[in-house]
Formats: structure tokens, C-alpha cells, sequence
């Protein structure tokens, strides 16, 4: 008996669609194979690993992404404060020089008025019927003599230093003046003393000699006093303005 198909293309489609490979069925069939559970875990620990390793790597990027900026900022940082930075120490070097020229100028200054302040509060102070004969310093600086060597550890003295001393320009000189007078009356000598130590200028006044002379056929007496020089007070010091004509 002879058949004739009379629509060929069902039978090629039937016979690709039993040729497919069907994935899902291969996987369901590969899973209700497996029965082992420590195959299954050791498969989710796999799998958990890779998924806590990706997690790390990605936080770890970002980590060191915010580092790498907070780096960059404090770089950034540190060139703007160094050139503050070095901009203040020069200010305060400028300024510490400035401080200390003007306290070597206050310190010259000072002692340049050592002499009037002392020769005006004498002269005030000398009461009547008194005069002076001589003022003169007593611890003249050409008379000072260099402290002794201390010895060293043989018993022989080390070698003074050569050169001039160093001089000290921020304090006040130690003067020391001799004063030389005559007067008629005992009791003008006693106020003189009085007048003398009451000034701000003047202290440690001593009677050094007393003595009766004869000066142009008359007894007077003669004494010698002692006074040294003393930074006074601020507030004993009084300035005014100086002021020239120019013709």
C-alpha cells in the first residue's frame, strides 16, 4: 500500500523538536541525584566565600578610594599651613629683633642719664651755707679688677680668659660718687644727708669723715659723704617735649 504525505515539513519539525536538549530537565535530574549533604554544604560554603570575598574587595575599593582623597586634602593642607607657618616665625623674628634693639636703646638711654639725674638731685638737695668742693665716682670701671681664677682639679689656676670682659648692656651701671664739701652750720650737713637719701635717685648715703678746717680764716666743717646711684620709680620720672626755635 503506497502513502503519500502530503505536508512534509510536520514531520521535520517533529522529528528537531525531539532532537532539543531540554536543560531544565537535565539540571532537575542532576539535583534528585545528589543525595550527599556534605557535598550540598561544601557548595553553599563555596559559594558564601566567593559572595564574602566580593563584598570585602568592593569595601576595601572604597575604602582606600576616601583615603586617597582624605590623603590628597591633607597634602594640600600641609603646603598652605607650611607657607603660613613659615610666614609667622619670620613675623616673630622681625618682631624679636625690633624688641630687642628697642630694649638696647632703653637700656643706653638709662644709663646715659646716670650723671644729671645724680649732679640735679645733689644740687637740690644742697641746703644753705653749704657748698661742694668735689664729685667725683668712686668705683671708677679702670679700676676694676678681674674675679680671681678658680684653680682646677691639680691645684693650679686656670688661665683667665683673654680679651675684654662682656659688657653688660641691659642693666643699670652700679655708680658709686664720693662728694666733697664744707658747710658752717653741723645741722646743714645733717639735713644734706636727709635731702640725699630721700631722693629717688640716690640711696646708701654714708658719712665717710667729718672734720673742722680752716677756709679764709674760718672754721667750717669738712665732710666727706658716700652715695650710690639707684634705678628710681617709673612713675618718679617726668618727660616734656623739646622744643627749638630755628631762626
Amino acid at each position: 500500500m503506497i502513502q503519500i504525505n502530503l505536508n512534509p515539513g510536520s514531520a521535520k519539525k517533529s522529528r528537531s523538536r525531539g532532537a532539543g536538549v531540554n536543560l531544565a530537565g537535565i539540571a532537575a535530574g542532576a539535583v534528585s541525584r545528589v543525595k550527599d549533604p556534605y557535598l550540598l554544604a561544601a557548595a553553599g560554603s563555596a559559594l558564601l566565600a566567593v559572595a564574602v570575598v566580593g563584598l570585602m574587595y568592593w569595601h576595601q575599593n572604597a575604602r582606600a578610594s576616601d583615603l586617597d582623597a582624605q590623603l590628597q586634602t591633607a597634602q594640600q593642607d600641609s603646603i598652605r599651613f607650611t607657607a603660613v607657618i613659615v610666614q609667622k616665625r619670620k613675623a616673630e623674628t622681625q618682631r624679636d629683633s625690633v624688641v630687642r634693639q628697642v630694649d638696647l636703646i632703653k637700656s643706653f638711654d638709662n644709663k646715659r642719664y646716670v650723671w644729671p639725674h645724680l649732679l640735679d638731685e645733689i644740687s637740690r638737695a644742697l641746703p644753705p651755707e653749704t657748698w661742694l668742693t668735689s664729685v667725683v665716682q668712686s668705683n671708677s670701671s679702670s679700676a676694676a679688677q678681674q674675679e680671681e681664677a678658680p684653680p682646677t682639679a691639680k691645684g693650679k689656676k686656670a688661665a683667665a680668659p683673654k680679651g675684654p670682659p662682656p659688657v653688660d648692656t641691659t642693666s643699670i651701671p652700679v655708680v658709686k660718687a664720693h662728694i666733697v664739701g664744707q658747710t658752717i652750720d653741723i645741722q646743714a650737713l645733717t639735713r644734706f644727708m636727709k635731702l640725699l637719701e630721700a631722693s629717688p635717685f640716690i640711696q646708701n648715703v654714708t658719712l665717710v669723715k667729718s672734720s673742722i678746717v680752716i677756709a679764709d680764716g674760718k672754721e667750717v666743717t669738712e665732710f666727706q659723704l658716700e652715695a650710690s646711684y639707684q634705678a628710681p620709680d617709673p612713675s618718679a620720672i617726668k618727660t616734656v617735649p623739646v622744643s627749638l626755635s630755628v631762626r
